[in-house]
């Protein structure tokens, strides 16, 4: 509320002027000028050094990673190439050394014509090295006929044994079979039995594991095919294939 004008007296009261609508009164609290600070920095977003950060340390793991394989395959390729200059392993070597049947029949029954079968067969493992042994476990043998092997021969076992340096040794398989062929096939298989033109297949199956100053490797499977060849170039001892790893194949 406004404070009334005291009125002198004779003088005739003048009416009080209103504000217009948006005045300011110039000495008033609200004209004042506020105080300017000095101008605040941008914040800067937390997110980008953090990642920078992230970024460099993948960076590091990365070089150490790549570095510590390098440095690992020189170590192993320095470790195999001491190995091989020191010990010149050679691989151990089969031949079939001889191949004999003891007994061969053809007999025509009610039911169908049987072969009578016996043989005896022996394979010669030789190891070639001079520092290294050669361990080989429980050893299977296969003995089939024809080109295709489609005759079953029987088969045999060998126990396993401890080869020494420059040694060979002769494995000695017996097998024996009363088998059921067609009809036609037992007059063949006679005829090239006594021509000897009849081919015979050796298949060894056994794991091979290398002794190296007293300390044994771990075994590997191995398989070794013998003959495919008739028994007239048996005499011959022909070298055996050894396969191992499923894909290496060496004659």
């Amino acid at each position: 509320m406004s404070t009334p004008t005291p009125r002198i007296a004779g003088q005739q009261a003048k009416p009080i002027l209103q504000k217009p609508p948006g005045y300011r009164d110039p000495n008033g609290p609200q004209a004042r000028p506020r105080p300017i600070g000095p101008p605040r920095k941008p914040p800067i977003p937390p997110s980008f050094p953090a990642k920078r950060r992230r970024k460099s340390c993948c960076r590091v793991c990365c070089c150490c990673f790549c570095f510590f394989i390098v440095l690992l395959i020189i170590l192993i390729v320095i470790a195999g190439a001491l190995f091989y200059l020191w010990f010149d392993p050679k691989l151990p070597v089969f031949h079939l050394q001889s191949f004999s049947f003891r007994h061969f029949n053809v007999s025509v029954k009610s039911d169908g014509t049987y072969l009578h079968a016996a043989t005896l067969t022996r394979v010669e493992a030789r190891n070639p090295n001079g520092k290294l042994r050669y361990y080989y476990g429980h050893t299977d043998v296969e003995v089939t006929a024809g080109k295709d092997k489609e005759i079953d021969l029987g088969t045999g076992s060998v126990p396993g044994f401890t080869q020494g340096t420059k040694n060979a040794r002769s494995l000695k398989i017996e097998t024996k079979t009363d088998e059921l062929v067609e009809d036609g096939m037992g007059p063949r298989l006679m005829s090239h039995h006594k021509s000897k033109d009849l081919v015979v297949n050796v298949v060894v199956k056994t794991t091979v594991a290398v002794i190296v100053q007293g300390r044994k490797t771990r075994p590997l499977a191995v398989k070794v095919t013998c003959g495919g060849q008739s028994l007239k170039a048996l005499d011959k001892m022909p070298k055996c294939t050894i396969h191992f790893l499923k894909w290496i194949s060496i004659h």
